[in-house]
């Protein structure tokens, strides 16, 4: 990824309220807000151009983390008629500070963002699949120029909706792939920056344990991941039908014995390190 010079400012002084972005040499620029402050959002003088924009939320039924991409020639307009979704806390806006934005640059924009935000999956999208635009080929380079900041800035305004789940880490973690192996089930994963990823085609224990009630959080996970289609059954145990990512070791751990587990000791290298020893040797 190309290094980046950011520029984050934050009106308040606060980092969840309202703030912009904008990066060197770009013409592009970001500015976020919760849904509490949309007021003041639509104030702003660069919702009256054209840009695309990403409400973020959770599902009311499952709070599953749920997110709508638009775009609009007049930002401003369009976001007024989303008040009446009721899923969304926040909204980040992308829009060009030299207006050179079109409506078919913006179209082209949230088709793509579209595509990406699906195929990481970490979000489920309120909307369809949209037709898109035609570009000439120099604007479509261009828009893919766009897309790459836009990549790098969210993050930075709190979203990871097109960070690939399993996006390999900045440094070589010690001990390479980890496993985590009990009773013919064996799990393969390692530390992210998030916390920790156990990649696909892993498989978890069938049945949990008697002692897993009185870890609810665990349960919950596990069931979680059945009702969404992540852990599937097969031949016996649950297989991870894609990338997953988790909170922490101990959290994948515990998806894999069917309860409580001590991720520190569960995942050990090849050679039969544990992470625990892994860690002290760093």
């Amino acid at each position: 990824m190309t290094s980046a010079t950011i520029k984050l400012f934050l009106l308040r002084g606060d980092a969840k309220s309202l703030r912009t972005a904008e990066i060197s040499n770009w013409t592009g620029k970001a500015i976020a807000a919760p849904r509490t402050e949309l007021d003041e959002l639509l104030a702003r003088e660069e919702l009256d151009k054209a840009g695309v924009y990403i409400l973020i939320g959770s599902d009311p039924q499952t709070n599953a983390p749920r997110a709508y991409i638009g775009e609009a020639e007049v930002i401003r307009e369009r976001l007024k008629q989303h008040k009446t979704k009721e899923f969304w806390v926040s909204a980040i806006v992308f829009t060009s500070k030299d207006e050179n934005l079109t409506k078919a640059h913006v179209r082209y924009l949230e088709s793509r963002l579209l595509t990406e935000a699906t195929r990481i999956g970490r979000f489920t999208l309120e909307q369809n699949q949209p037709t898109g635009s035609k570009l000439p080929e120099s604007d479509r380079e261009d828009m893919e120029v766009f897309l790459a900041r836009i990549r790098q800035l969210l993050p930075v305004l709190g979203s990871d909706i097109l960070t690939p789940i399993a996006q390999p880490p900045a440094t070589a973690q010690p001990g390479g792939v980890l496993h985590c192996r009990v009773k013919g089930a064996e799990g393969r994963g390692q530390r992210t920056a998030s916390g920790f990823i156990m990649f696909r085609g892993s498989t978890a224990v069938l049945e949990e344990r008697p002692s897993a009630e009185n870890y609810p959080y665990a349960i919950a996970q596990r069931r979680q991941l059945i009702a969404e289609g992540v852990l599937s059954e097969k031949e016996g145990f649950l297989v991870l039908t894609r990338d997953a990512e988790f909170s922490s070791p101990s959290a994948a751990a515990a998806v894999i014995h069917g309860g409580s587990a001590n991720g520190l000791s569960a995942w050990k290298s090849e050679d039969g390190k544990t992470l625990k020893q892994l860690d002290a040797q760093a």
